[in-house]
Protein backbone atom coordinates (compact mmCIF):
# COMPACT_ATOMS: atom_id res chain seq x y z
CA UNK A 1 0.00 0.00 0.00
CA UNK A 2 1.18 3.71 -1.21
CA UNK A 3 1.12 6.53 1.22
CA UNK A 4 1.19 9.81 -0.37
CA UNK A 5 -0.45 12.94 -0.33
CA UNK A 6 -3.48 13.60 -2.30
CA UNK A 7 -3.80 16.58 -4.71
CA UNK A 8 -7.44 17.34 -2.83
CA UNK A 9 -5.49 18.30 0.15
CA UNK A 10 -4.07 21.09 -1.08
CA UNK A 11 -7.60 22.97 -2.47
CA UNK A 12 -9.27 22.78 1.32
CA UNK A 13 -10.40 24.97 3.00
CA UNK A 14 -7.30 25.40 5.32
CA UNK A 15 -4.68 28.00 4.69
CA UNK A 16 -2.36 27.74 1.76
CA UNK A 17 0.54 28.66 3.49
CA UNK A 18 -0.11 25.20 6.23
CA UNK A 19 -1.01 22.95 2.85
CA UNK A 20 1.96 23.75 1.23
CA UNK A 21 3.93 23.20 4.47
CA UNK A 22 2.49 19.47 4.81
CA UNK A 23 2.55 18.84 1.42
CA UNK A 24 6.74 19.53 1.61
CA UNK A 25 6.57 17.32 5.03
CA UNK A 26 4.93 14.80 3.21
CA UNK A 27 7.14 14.93 0.01
CA UNK A 28 10.45 14.79 2.15
CA UNK A 29 9.96 11.67 3.41
CA UNK A 30 10.27 7.97 1.55
CA UNK A 31 7.56 6.02 0.28
CA UNK A 32 7.08 2.83 1.74
CA UNK A 33 5.60 -0.44 0.14
CA UNK A 34 4.00 -3.11 1.55
CA UNK A 35 5.38 -5.58 -0.40
CA UNK A 36 8.11 -8.19 0.30
CA UNK A 37 11.54 -6.66 -0.85
CA UNK A 38 13.39 -9.01 -3.59
CA UNK A 39 17.39 -9.26 -3.18
CA UNK A 40 18.56 -10.68 -5.91
CA UNK A 41 20.82 -13.56 -6.09
CA UNK A 42 23.52 -14.64 -8.18
CA UNK A 43 22.99 -17.23 -11.07
CA UNK A 44 24.16 -20.52 -9.78
CA UNK A 45 27.04 -21.44 -12.00
CA UNK A 46 28.20 -24.96 -12.39
CA UNK A 47 31.99 -25.03 -11.01
CA UNK A 48 32.39 -22.08 -8.15
CA UNK A 49 35.18 -20.03 -8.01
CA UNK A 50 36.57 -19.83 -4.16
CA UNK A 51 34.60 -17.32 -2.05
CA UNK A 52 36.85 -14.72 -0.14
CA UNK A 53 35.39 -13.52 2.99
CA UNK A 54 36.95 -10.42 4.88
CA UNK A 55 36.75 -9.58 8.17
CA UNK A 56 37.67 -6.11 8.91
CA UNK A 57 38.76 -5.25 12.82
CA UNK A 58 39.56 -1.68 14.39
CA UNK A 59 42.99 -1.39 12.93
CA UNK A 60 43.71 -4.50 11.00
CA UNK A 61 42.07 -6.89 8.11
CA UNK A 62 42.26 -10.47 7.77
CA UNK A 63 41.08 -12.80 5.09
CA UNK A 64 39.31 -16.49 5.66
CA UNK A 65 39.79 -18.40 2.31
CA UNK A 66 36.66 -20.81 1.84
CA UNK A 67 36.76 -23.66 -0.55
CA UNK A 68 33.48 -23.84 -2.54
CA UNK A 69 34.53 -27.85 -3.44
CA UNK A 70 31.96 -30.52 -2.54
CA UNK A 71 32.16 -31.93 0.64
CA UNK A 72 33.93 -35.36 0.55
CA UNK A 73 32.73 -39.37 1.64
CA UNK A 74 36.07 -40.74 1.04
CA UNK A 75 37.10 -43.65 3.62
CA UNK A 76 38.89 -41.54 6.79
CA UNK A 77 43.31 -41.84 6.18
CA UNK A 78 44.75 -45.11 7.21
CA UNK A 79 46.82 -45.16 10.32
CA UNK A 80 50.05 -44.19 9.30
CA UNK A 81 53.18 -45.65 10.86
CA UNK A 82 54.37 -43.35 12.22
CA UNK A 83 51.45 -43.05 14.44
CA UNK A 84 51.48 -46.92 15.27
CA UNK A 85 55.21 -47.04 16.41
CA UNK A 86 55.09 -43.51 17.73
CA UNK A 87 58.12 -42.16 15.51
CA UNK A 88 58.22 -41.61 11.56
CA UNK A 89 60.76 -44.75 11.29
CA UNK A 90 57.79 -47.22 10.83
CA UNK A 91 57.02 -50.60 12.34
CA UNK A 92 60.78 -52.36 12.63
CA UNK A 93 61.90 -55.53 14.11
CA UNK A 94 65.72 -56.04 14.53
CA UNK A 95 67.40 -59.82 15.32
CA UNK A 96 70.90 -60.99 15.72
CA UNK A 97 71.06 -64.76 15.99
CA UNK A 98 74.38 -66.68 16.52
CA UNK A 99 74.75 -70.13 17.15
CA UNK A 100 77.45 -72.65 16.98
CA UNK A 101 76.35 -73.69 13.34
CA UNK A 102 75.47 -69.74 11.90
CA UNK A 103 75.67 -66.23 12.64
CA UNK A 104 72.37 -64.23 10.87
CA UNK A 105 71.35 -60.68 11.33
CA UNK A 106 67.71 -59.54 10.23
CA UNK A 107 66.31 -55.87 9.82
CA UNK A 108 62.78 -55.85 8.63
CA UNK A 109 60.74 -52.55 8.17
CA UNK A 110 57.01 -53.18 7.38
CA UNK A 111 56.70 -49.66 6.44
CA UNK A 112 59.53 -49.93 4.02
CA UNK A 113 59.76 -49.11 0.47
CA UNK A 114 61.04 -52.65 -0.90
CA UNK A 115 64.47 -52.23 -0.49
CA UNK A 116 66.22 -55.57 -0.60
CA UNK A 117 69.95 -56.11 0.83
CA UNK A 118 70.13 -59.75 1.38
CA UNK A 119 73.66 -61.53 1.47
CA UNK A 120 73.30 -65.26 3.13
CA UNK A 121 75.68 -67.03 0.99
CA UNK A 122 72.91 -68.89 -0.85
CA UNK A 123 72.32 -67.15 -3.99
CA UNK A 124 68.41 -68.61 -4.43
CA UNK A 125 67.35 -67.75 -1.15
CA UNK A 126 68.87 -64.06 -1.77
CA UNK A 127 67.04 -64.29 -4.65
CA UNK A 128 64.00 -64.97 -2.84
CA UNK A 129 64.07 -62.69 0.31
CA UNK A 130 64.48 -59.98 -2.69
CA UNK A 131 61.04 -61.39 -3.87
CA UNK A 132 59.49 -60.75 -0.27
CA UNK A 133 60.78 -57.23 -0.24
CA UNK A 134 59.91 -56.03 -3.65
CA UNK A 135 56.79 -57.64 -4.20
CA UNK A 136 56.01 -56.66 -0.31
CA UNK A 137 57.13 -53.24 -0.45
CA UNK A 138 59.21 -54.86 3.00
CA UNK A 139 62.53 -53.38 3.78
CA UNK A 140 64.56 -56.41 3.98
CA UNK A 141 68.26 -56.78 5.44
CA UNK A 142 69.77 -60.29 5.92
CA UNK A 143 73.55 -60.76 6.28
CA UNK A 144 74.22 -64.63 7.02
CA UNK A 145 77.30 -66.82 7.32
CA UNK A 146 77.24 -70.34 8.11
CA UNK A 147 78.53 -73.90 7.10
CA UNK A 148 77.79 -74.32 3.80
CA UNK A 149 80.45 -76.59 3.54
CA UNK A 150 77.88 -78.87 4.79
CA UNK A 151 74.74 -77.55 3.21
CA UNK A 152 72.26 -75.31 3.25
CA UNK A 153 70.27 -76.06 5.84
CA UNK A 154 71.66 -74.62 8.74
CA UNK A 155 71.90 -70.65 7.36
CA UNK A 156 68.55 -71.36 5.74
CA UNK A 157 66.80 -72.52 8.53
CA UNK A 158 68.21 -69.72 10.85
CA UNK A 159 67.70 -67.00 8.18
CA UNK A 160 64.07 -67.97 8.71
CA UNK A 161 63.98 -68.85 12.24
CA UNK A 162 65.32 -64.66 12.15
CA UNK A 163 63.04 -63.35 9.92
CA UNK A 164 60.09 -64.64 11.82
CA UNK A 165 61.41 -63.22 14.90
CA UNK A 166 61.75 -60.03 13.42
CA UNK A 167 58.43 -59.70 11.81
CA UNK A 168 57.27 -60.39 15.69
CA UNK A 169 58.94 -57.50 16.64
CA UNK A 170 57.46 -55.25 14.02
CA UNK A 171 54.19 -56.60 14.67
CA UNK A 172 53.89 -55.14 17.73
CA UNK A 173 50.92 -55.38 19.58
CA UNK A 174 49.03 -55.39 15.76
CA UNK A 175 47.28 -53.04 16.42
CA UNK A 176 44.46 -51.49 13.53
CA UNK A 177 46.30 -54.50 11.21
CA UNK A 178 44.17 -56.31 8.32
CA UNK A 179 45.81 -59.37 10.35
CA UNK A 180 44.62 -61.63 7.16
CA UNK A 181 46.14 -61.80 3.94
CA UNK A 182 45.07 -63.88 0.65
CA UNK A 183 46.88 -63.68 -2.73
CA UNK A 184 47.91 -65.78 -5.90
CA UNK A 185 51.24 -65.39 -7.26
CA UNK A 186 51.52 -66.81 -11.57
CA UNK A 187 54.79 -67.05 -13.16
CA UNK A 188 54.20 -68.14 -16.29
CA UNK A 189 52.93 -72.09 -16.16
CA UNK A 190 52.96 -71.71 -12.32
CA UNK A 191 49.96 -70.74 -10.11
CA UNK A 192 50.59 -70.57 -6.26
CA UNK A 193 48.62 -69.65 -3.82
CA UNK A 194 49.05 -68.52 -0.08
CA UNK A 195 46.29 -67.58 3.01
CA UNK A 196 47.59 -66.26 6.21
CA UNK A 197 46.85 -65.05 9.47
CA UNK A 198 48.75 -63.23 11.97
CA UNK A 199 46.50 -64.91 14.54
CA UNK A 200 49.93 -65.36 17.01
CA UNK A 201 49.57 -69.18 16.62
CA UNK A 202 52.36 -71.02 14.12
CA UNK A 203 50.50 -73.40 11.89
CA UNK A 204 51.80 -74.29 8.29
CA UNK A 205 49.69 -75.82 6.00
CA UNK A 206 52.06 -77.21 2.95
CA UNK A 207 51.41 -78.16 -0.40
CA UNK A 208 53.64 -78.13 -3.25
CA UNK A 209 54.88 -80.20 -5.97
CA UNK A 210 58.51 -79.29 -7.23
CA UNK A 211 59.54 -81.93 -9.63
CA UNK A 212 63.27 -81.48 -9.18
CA UNK A 213 65.24 -81.96 -6.09
CA UNK A 214 67.47 -78.56 -6.79
CA UNK A 215 67.07 -75.45 -8.43
CA UNK A 216 70.99 -74.62 -9.18
CA UNK A 217 72.46 -75.86 -5.69
CA UNK A 218 69.55 -75.41 -3.84
CA UNK A 219 68.04 -78.07 -2.22
CA UNK A 220 64.32 -77.81 -2.87
CA UNK A 221 63.09 -79.23 0.64
CA UNK A 222 64.19 -76.27 2.04
CA UNK A 223 61.42 -74.42 0.83
CA UNK A 224 58.98 -76.15 3.48
CA UNK A 225 61.98 -75.54 6.12
CA UNK A 226 61.97 -72.26 5.48
CA UNK A 227 58.20 -71.50 5.72
CA UNK A 228 58.19 -73.43 8.85
CA UNK A 229 60.88 -72.07 10.32
CA UNK A 230 58.91 -68.55 9.95
CA UNK A 231 55.91 -69.42 10.89
CA UNK A 232 57.49 -71.08 14.38
CA UNK A 233 58.89 -67.75 15.41
CA UNK A 234 56.50 -65.11 14.21
CA UNK A 235 53.29 -66.78 15.32
CA UNK A 236 50.85 -66.58 11.70
CA UNK A 237 49.26 -69.16 10.15
CA UNK A 238 50.02 -70.04 6.50
CA UNK A 239 48.61 -71.70 4.20
CA UNK A 240 50.54 -72.71 0.56
CA UNK A 241 48.52 -74.36 -2.56
CA UNK A 242 49.96 -75.00 -5.97
CA UNK A 243 47.18 -74.80 -7.90
CA UNK A 244 49.19 -75.33 -11.27
CA UNK A 245 53.19 -75.68 -12.31
CA UNK A 246 55.93 -77.74 -13.87
CA UNK A 247 58.77 -75.51 -13.05
CA UNK A 248 60.28 -76.19 -10.08
CA UNK A 249 61.90 -72.29 -10.39
CA UNK A 250 58.89 -70.92 -11.34
CA UNK A 251 56.78 -72.61 -8.38
CA UNK A 252 59.01 -71.58 -5.57
CA UNK A 253 59.11 -67.89 -6.86
CA UNK A 254 55.48 -67.74 -7.67
CA UNK A 255 55.47 -69.22 -3.60
CA UNK A 256 57.78 -66.63 -2.72
CA UNK A 257 55.30 -63.34 -4.43
CA UNK A 258 52.17 -64.98 -3.09
CA UNK A 259 53.46 -64.76 0.29
CA UNK A 260 54.90 -61.12 0.36
CA UNK A 261 51.91 -60.02 -1.20
CA UNK A 262 49.59 -61.40 1.24
CA UNK A 263 51.78 -60.60 3.93
CA UNK A 264 51.57 -56.97 2.95
CA UNK A 265 47.68 -57.17 3.07
CA UNK A 266 48.05 -58.47 6.63
CA UNK A 267 50.30 -56.09 7.76
CA UNK A 268 48.52 -53.29 6.68
CA UNK A 269 46.16 -51.19 8.26
CA UNK A 270 42.19 -51.27 7.90
CA UNK A 271 41.13 -47.65 8.44
CA UNK A 272 37.75 -48.62 9.48
CA UNK A 273 39.08 -50.37 12.67
CA UNK A 274 40.66 -47.29 14.08
CA UNK A 275 43.45 -48.83 15.87
CA UNK A 276 42.17 -51.66 17.52
CA UNK A 277 42.91 -55.46 17.81
CA UNK A 278 41.58 -57.36 14.86
CA UNK A 279 40.23 -59.85 17.15
CA UNK A 280 37.23 -60.55 19.29
CA UNK A 281 39.28 -61.58 22.19
CA UNK A 282 40.93 -58.04 22.26
CA UNK A 283 44.39 -59.95 21.74
CA UNK A 284 46.66 -61.05 19.62
CA UNK A 285 49.62 -62.89 20.67
CA UNK A 286 52.58 -65.61 20.39
CA UNK A 287 51.47 -67.32 23.18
Amino acid sequence: MELSFSSRLLNTSSSNAAAAAAFTLLKSKPRFHHRHTSIPLLPLQHSLSRLTLKQMSNNSQSTLSCSSLPQSNASPAPISASTASGSGLGRIGEVERVTKETKVWVKINLDGTGVANSTTSIPFLDHMLDQLASHGLFDVHVKATGDIYIDDHHTNEDVALALGTALLQSLGDRKGINRFGDFSASLDEALVRVSLDLSGRPHLSYDLNIPTARVGTYDTQLVEHFFQSLVNTSGMTVHIRQLAGKNSHHIIEATFKAFARALRQATEYDPRRLGTIPSSKGVLSRS
